[in-house]
């Protein structure tokens, strides 16, 4: 779920991130993994996930704005919460490389990289390695197309086992 009341505020968020400075009223996506696969949580608790836009490389810590924006939407929500487990920018660049200052998006997503993501190649899901294939936001269709890089990575893995593309180390 995208929680983003008006337009406004969903530009302030994101205007605010990208110029440098905190959150004030966060735009947030969220999802509660829990309902799909019970196995995620203790038996009749949830996980509940979100993530909020913040500048790129931020120290700073956003729990506080965040629960307040979801408490504005659903009261009563930090009475439920047993455990948080807050990860910002550094954390997130921390175990995942291509996460540089915390982007998860994989860097610029601007002009020609819209289309060559991450490289020029047929299938762009391809490595050198055979059988190991990208399904990042660096992959097409790019960031914030949440589960399409996987499903068409996955497509091209099927493709590959089905004989129905030659593949190797030279196409991608």
């Amino acid at each position: 779920m995208h929680l983003g009341p008006t337009y406004g505020e969903i530009g302030d968020a994101v205007g605010r991130a990208v110029g440098g400075r905190p959150p004030r009223v966060p735009f947030l996506i969220t999802a509660q993994p829990s309902l799909a696969d019970p196995s995620r949580a203790p038996e009749g608790k949830h996980v509940f996930w979100l993530y909020g836009h913040v500048p790129n490389g931020w120290t700073g810590d956003a729990t506080d704005v965040i629960e307040r924006q979801l408490e504005r939407f659903a009261p009563g929500f930090r009475d439920l919460v047993l455990a948080r487990a807050v990860s910002g920018p550094a954390e997130l660049a921390a175990r995942n490389a291509n996460y540089v200052g915390g982007d998860f998006n994989c860097g610029a997503f601007s002009g020609l990289q819209t289309v060559l993501r991450p490289k020029l190649a047929w299938v762009p899901y391809t490595t050198s390695r055979p059988g190991v294939f990208l399904c990042s936001s660096a992959t097409p269709p790019g960031p914030g197309v949440h589960g399409m890089p996987g499903h068409h990575a996955a497509m091209a893995v099927l493709r590959r086992l089905s004989g129905g593309e030659a593949g190797g180390a030279g196409d991608g």
